[in-house]
């Protein structure tokens, strides 16, 4: 699968910067990158150095740069790579790559770089995946634990387990070679306690797929309620700008808008959304339809009632139908200042939080009430998290096979049997790292990944 030809890409975003990093790899590359580069011959020149020069084409001047030579294998990809910086203007990064792909490069596809590192076996696929994680990472918990998958930590762990089913695995295919004489180089007994230890060990990466989700992925939270209760001022208080139109006039938010803040180490996405209310307004009619789609997508619901404008009979009947959505969700008493006392008393007996957005009034109990929903801890150096679906999926698989494993020995099926539930299981732990792997999972992962990476 090693790939010769040699890919070319922007690795730094696009529009007008300081500087931009154009990154070349492939066994050509620095060939490639010579044709155009007026300085130090770089077919000459050791690994891991640094060159300035001028960047020539069809006898016209491009610009002057720095060139970063690094030679196989000690480069990202394990290829001959080169990294170019030069001044960040959209124009001159046109005219260099446009120049790279006549010389001979081609364009990279995306994560085409990571790819060939996997496929060179600079890293595993877990690895590969984390690289992409840790780019998107909006929080230094996100951050770290990109950096420990990154690092091998996740895939050591992974490694280890599917060693020792290889072992006894070998060993029950031993005793098919014996079948007449029957021997048995697997003792049931230590394959058992095996199998109980490793699924011991599953079962915590499983539940910590919790944790690791919202890390990575963050919490989409919606903000909802009838028109006039205040969504928008809370979701302004809460970005601490004026991202929302505030108005007395009711269906003032018709789409939906939302923002990212971080609170204890989590990203929230906020979604102010329409008013929920019957009304015969087309447009605001679909602002409702896609609050009420929003709301059955969010990981948490914080919902509004205008404690002025409403009684105690319609807060129980939007409460039912808030738990038939099945999701969480906080009941927010907004207008505090405006609310009848008797009201206010009886909420203050139940499950509420009492605020007033307008005043600024308790906003810090209802963030704390936000967080209490999502317990995570400050992510360290050498933790191991499930941050993946697919990893989490995999594990998953992984568990329901050893279960039948155990299941055979229980029921006594004879060693074929338990060998192929065996290989199911290091099938599944083995797509996790790319020990087995198939074209078609490659590419639904690196398609992911932004081009130049």
């Amino acid at each position: 699968m090693i790939q010769h030809d040699t890919i070319v890409a922007l690795a730094t975003a696009q529009g007008i910067s300081a500087i931009a990093v154009i990154r070349l790899s492939g066994k050509d590359s620095i060939a490639v990158t010579q044709r155009v580069f007026k300085g130090k011959n770089l077919l000459e020149a050791n690994t891991h150095t640094v060159h300035f020069g001028t960047l020539h084409h069809q006898g016209k001047l491009i610009d002057e740069v720095l060139v970063t030579v690094f030679k196989e294998p000690h480069s990202f990809t394990r290829e001959n790579s080169v990294e170019i910086s030069c001044h960040g203007s959209p124009v001159i990064i046109k005219e260099i790559v446009k120049a790279l792909l006549t010389e001979g490069a081609r364009l990279a596809g995306p994560g085409e770089f990571t790819k060939r590192a996997f496929l060179n076996g600079r890293m595993d696929l877990a690895q590969a995946e984390a690289v992409a994680d840790l780019i998107n990472a909006e929080t230094d918990n996100a951050r770290q634990a990109a950096l420990n998958q990154m690092r091998g930590g996740f895939s050591k762990e992974i490694n280890h387990l599917r060693e020792e089913l290889i072992h006894f695995a070998s060993l029950i295919e031993l005793e098919l070679d014996f079948g007449e004489e029957d021997v048995e180089f697997a003792k049931r007994d230590d394959l058992r306690k095996l199998i109980l230890t490793i699924q011991s060990y599953l079962s915590s990466l499983i539940q910590s797929f919790d944790q690791g989700n919202v890390i990575k992925n963050g919490v989409p939270t919606v903000i909802a309620g009838k028109p006039n209760a205040g969504k928008s001022t809370l979701l302004n208080l809460l970005l601490n700008e004026e991202k929302a139109i505030v108005s007395e006039i009711a269906g003032t938010t018709r789409d939906v808008i939302e923002d990212e803040i971080v609170l204890g180490g989590i990203n929230f996405r906020f979604i102010d959304t329409a008013g929920l209310r019957e009304t015969q307004d087309v447009i605001e009619a679909i602002g409702v339809e896609r609050t009420r789609d929003r709301m059955r997508k969010a990981s948490v619901i914080l919902y509004l009632f205008d404690l002025s404008a409403t009684n105690l009979t319609d807060i129980q009947r939007e409460t039912e139908e808030l738990k038939q959505l099945a999701i969480p969700f906080i009941r927010i008493g907004n207008k505090i200042d405006k609310a009848n006392p008797e009201l206010l008393n009886a909420l203050s007996q139940e499950d509420f939080v009492l605020i007033s957005a307008s005043q600024k009034e308790n906003i810090q109990h209802l963030k704390d009430k936000l967080l209490s929903f999502f317990q995570v801890s400050t992510v360290k150096s050498g933790d191991v998290l499930v941050t993946s679906l697919r990893h989490y999926q995999n594990l998953l698989q992984t568990h329901q096979s050893l279960d039948r494993v155990l299941a055979g020995m229980s029921e006594g099926i004879t060693g074929d049997f338990l060998a192929m539930d065996i290989r199911q299981s290091l099938h599944y732990l083995g797509e996790i790292t790319g020990a087995i792997t198939t074209d078609d999972l490659l590419e639904n992962i690196f398609s992911k990944f932004c081009i130049g990476k």
